[in-house]
């Protein structure tokens, strides 16, 4: 299969293992024995089964558990600091694709925005945000697709199942209209929501065998 070349990694709890993401970012996943699921190795994950079996190289995995597209997490929280939109600002913003070449870059959201009950927005966006515009998933996700647009690399977006039909459609029409590509994950096993050694292989799969096509 062909490599993917230099990878970022752009996520949420699917994407995380202790010790493989950002100093002080949330991880749902790691070696420990109290973990929910059976997924306890990171040769487990989906990302690193993707990565190991295309010879391609991780520059960065940045995923944040619980992490929202948009600025309003759980409860109503205000998620500025973990959200996708923030968490890629910043390495744009800091030069992170001046000082590193990425080949492509996979981006799986929107699950938690959809767990969140967060506010759906009134519609896309493409220009002209406020702040209060990217506290709902709408505007914000035509805020993040946007800003991967401007990448010079392959952007590839990563469609979880059974979200919100808003969140599944926003996600679609938003990288339709950049045409970053979509893969919408199929009947993916999960404990707790989340997938497991099972559910990662399949995960795996279906990422792969998108890039096989």
């Amino acid at each position: 299969m062909k490599s993917l070349g230099n990878v970022l990694l752009l996520g949420d709890s699917y994407t995380t293992f202790k010790g493989y993401i950002p100093e002080g970012y949330a991880a749902y996943y790691s070696d420990s024995e109290t973990s929910i699921t059976d997924a306890v190795a990171v040769e487990h994950t989906w990302w690193h089964q993707v990565i190991e079996k295309t010879s391609s190289n991780l520059v960065l995995n940045n995923s944040w558990s619980g992490s929202t597209i948009c600025n309003r997490g759980y409860n109503g929280n205000d998620s500025t600091r973990s959200s996708f939109i923030t968490r890629l600002d910043a390495l744009i913003d800091g030069g992170f694709f001046e000082a590193n070449k990425i080949d492509t870059v996979l981006v799986l959201g929107g699950t938690n925005d959809s767990w969140a009950n967060s506010p759906i927005g009134d519609g896309l966006m493409y220009e002209g945000w406020t702040k209060d515009d990217l506290y709902s998933f709408l505007p914000a996700m035509g805020y993040l697709a946007t800003r991967l647009s401007t990448l010079r690399a392959r952007v590839v977006f990563i469609s979880n199942t059974e979200l919100k039909p808003e969140v599944t459609g926003g996600i679609k029409e938003a990288c339709a209209h950049f045409g970053i590509e979509v893969i919408e994950l199929s009947k993916i096993d999960k404990i707790a929501g989340h997938p497991g050694i099972a559910g990662m292989k399949k995960i795996a799969d279906q990422v792969m065998a998108y890039f096989e096509k």
